[in-house]
Order: structure tokens, then sequence, then C-alpha cells
């Protein structure tokens, strides 16, 4: 949802200038909705540019799915200036990928002293305990291998799916976050 003069998207926090060259002040965004139709301002609900972030960078312009060198205009490499190396846009997959291990990750860490403990103590791990931090690691293996057997983006996107019931409620778990549920 927008503010428009004439065709041009106004933006909060910035000045906008009418066809008579009047310059209107940054927060124009203040005045109310009467005053600004009188300034020549139009409403515009954006329903065309509603897009999910997590798959697209702007409507109808999809992310990747694997990492892109990133390239200039001229197609020549474009280096990150701290290291030197060329930049890589992240793609979907190593995204995922990162954000699935850091969910292990935490998971596993509430149980770590366990293992800290057998370690140190040699006191054994109790049984529930291991098997549940087995299924952890088993569970991120199985949806890294989905994640990165995903060829285009309608097969990334159906791993966001909740299976439902024949009512239509949650049966469980979309297939990027089956992670078993955590131990007590």
């Amino acid at each position: 949802m927008v503010w428009k003069y004439g065709d041009v998207q106004l933006k909060a926090g910035k000045s906008w200038t009418d066809k008579d060259g009047t310059k209107h002040p940054n927060n124009w965004m203040i005045w109310d909705d009467y005053y600004k139709t009188t300034m020549g301002l139009k409403w515009e609900d954006d329903v065309d540019t509603i897009f999910d972030s997590t798959f697209y960078w702007a409507k109808d312009v999809e992310r990747k799915l694997a990492d892109v060198n990133v390239v200039d205009e001229d197609g020549k490499a474009v280096n990150d200036p701290r290291t030197g190396k060329q930049m890589v846009q992240l793609g979907l997959k190593s995204i995922w990928v990162a954000k699935t291990k850091t969910t292990a990750n935490s998971l596993l860490a509430s149980s770590d002293w366990y293992v800290t403990r057998k370690a140190e103590a040699d006191t054994a791990i109790p049984s529930d305990i291991s098997t549940y931090r087995t299924a952890v690691r088993t569970a991120s293996k199985t949806i890294e291998d989905k994640i990165n057997a995903c060829t285009d983006l309608n097969d990334f996107k159906a791993l966001f799916v909740v299976p439902v019931d024949s009512d239509g409620n949650p049966s469980g778990k979309s297939p990027i976050t089956n992670f078993p549920d955590e131990v007590n």
C-alpha cells in the first residue's frame, strides 16, 4: 500500500516535488488523508507487489537455489574488498542448509552437558537422551538431503508445506522443520 503522486510512488521520510515545481517536506506522511488527497496524492493498494521474501527477491523475481558468483555489468568478478576473493551470493540451498545446521545445534545444545559429563566422569548418557540426539542428527541430515535434492523453486517450496488431515488441520511438520520433539 502506497501513496502516489501521479505515477510516482512516494516514500516516507523523502520529500517530493509536484507538477508545479513545489517541493514538499520529507514529513509529508504526517498529513491526514484528506489533506494528502487535496495535494494530489492517491492511495493505491500494492497487491501486485506482494511476494514471499523467503522465495523471491521481488514480485516474480525468484531467488536462486544455487550460489551465484557476483559479477559487474561487464561480467567481471566483483571481489570482496576485505578478502580479495570473488563475492558469492548465497542461494536458497546454502542458506537453508546452514539454518538447518543451526537448528540442529540449538536442539542438541541443551543436552551437550551429558556428553561432557560422559567424557569427563564416564557417567552414562541416559538412553532417551542418546536416542534423541541421534534423531536430531538424522533429521538434520534428512532435511539437508531434501534441500540439496531440490531441482527448482517449486521443489524447494514444497519443503515448507505442512501436511494436513481430511479436516484441514495440521497433521505433522513441514519437511524443512521435521525435527524430533525435545526430550525433557
